[in-house]
């Protein structure tokens, strides 16, 4: 994306060359003019027949429109569920507040869209063995799409801070996990020598691939709204690859014509893994990578590999960039879990970020906005059961639900119940 040098797409290969810069998947823009239109995709949606029940799959011409039928790795994902949520546009401040679920994938988290994408590729490619450094969502897909395609699956997991339901996600679909004496940036920076030494295809997002299947979640939200563009795109932000991927899909849509202004895009990232929000306070100058201390495992991350594609993201839609303590995401996850909906930590970013960016008047009230949750509410249940508990280190749970004891009979259980029900009025 730096220097403009092209690659066939059956080289394997994450970096130019010639210059060291992330790779993009470049698509024939004039050609899909006169291929693709927001009729086609609506006459897929319902669909039953392969590969277009895949809410991925339903772009296939945006997303790799060459590949045959008979290869697509698909489980099938996506066709999450866009959801209104009064109750929190009223508490973040905005007059219309819709989040998009993708922790309703197949494996809980939206990796499964990138994994889609990356395991097609792989076995186009006809690779044996793929494998990834994980926080634990993407472990958790690559354990499930490897084992689907018949395809090893190998992942690299740092020691300490992984939680439990993701972890043992990857054990149950057979992937070769690996627990290593460093954190997730290092452990990237192993996957890749991995590879160059073992021969095994790499599907963390510096995969251009996975980013094309990212990219659905975004066409997805606005065919939800019929074609119509909200104000705000809120999303959390960890390796940055959703957030470049939702760039790279609003630009297309816009250039393609299926959409006639593009979003904001807000990306919210905590405070002890904010290298981007450090850049963003610079005005995006470089990253100085840090060392990522987040309760929100999925986007503790200190050296974001899609750096360079956030910021072209952020460049394309005018975006701003906020940073959120534990404790604001823990008790916007609490809000968002009591909803009915729940998600994991890291999701909580969106919610928080939406209300922190209206009380700096740079989301007007009057603005509809879209938030992006990224996990599944088990992901991650030993935050909740903490959480409700008031068993986290320096956070105080503002919203708490706790777990009674009662004796066995009906007088113990008719106290609790009254009590609570004066708490509830």
């Amino acid at each position: 994306m730096n220097c403009g040098q092209q690659y066939p797409v059956d080289q394997i290969i994450y970096n130019c060359a010639t210059c060291g810069g992330l790779l993009d998947v470049q698509h024939d823009m004039d050609y899909l003019r006169k291929s693709v239109s927001r009729q086609l995709f609506d006459q897929r949606l319902g669909t039953l027949e392969a590969p277009y029940n895949s809410g991925v799959w339903r772009y296939k011409e945006l997303i790799y429109p060459d590949v045959p039928d008979d290869c697509i790795v698909s489980r099938p994902e996506g066709n999450t569920n866009l959801y209104r949520t009064p109750r929190l546009a009223e508490w973040a401040g905005v007059a219309q507040l819709y989040l998009k679920h993708e922790g309703e994938n197949p494996t809980g988290s939206f990796k499964d869209r990138g994994m889609t994408g990356g395991l097609t590729q792989a076995r186009l490619l006809g690779v044996r063995r793929v494998a990834c450094a994980s926080t634990g969502n993407t472990s958790a897909s690559l354990a499930a799409y490897a084992a689907w395609a018949g395809i090893e699956g190998i992942v690299f997991f740092q020691n300490q801070q992984i939680a439990l339901g993701k972890l043992a996600q990857a054990i149950a679909y057979g992937a070769t996990g690996i627990q290593i004496n460093a954190d997730f940036d290092r452990n990237l920076e192993l996957v890749r020598e991995v590879a160059d030494n073992l021969g095994v295809y790499v599907l963390n997002s510096v995969n251009p691939f996975r980013l094309e299947g990212q990219k659905s979640i975004m066409i997805e939200t606005i065919q939800q709204l019929r074609w119509q563009v909200p104000d705000w795109i809120v999303v959390p932000g960890g390796n940055l690859g959703n957030s470049s991927a939702f760039g790279k899909a609003l630009h297309e849509l816009k250039a393609l014509g299926l959409i006639d202004r593009l979003p904001r895009l807000a990306i919210i990232q905590a405070e002890g893994a904010s290298p981007l929000y450090q850049s963003y306070q610079r005005g995006l100058d470089h990253l100085d990578p840090m060392h990522a201390e987040t309760i929100a495992t999925a986007i503790k991350i200190g050296n974001p590999v899609n750096y360079a594609k956030a910021v072209r993201a952020l460049h394309w839609t005018d975006g701003v960039v906020e940073a959120v303590t534990d404790q604001e995401i823990m008790d916007a996850k609490a809000l968002i879990d009591r909803q009915g909906i729940g998600c994991e930590p890291a999701s909580a970013c969106s919610l928080v970020g939406v209300q922190k960016l209206v009380r700096m008047g740079i989301i007007k009230p009057t603005d509809t906005v879209v938030g992006v949750l990224t996990g599944h509410v088990l992901k991650d249940a030993d935050a909740v059961i903490n959480y409700h508990s008031n068993a986290l280190d320096h956070i105080h749970a503002n919203y708490p639900n706790q777990l009674h004891q009662s004796e066995a009979n009906v007088e113990a259980l008719r106290a609790i119940l009254e009590s609570r029900e004066a708490i509830l009025q």
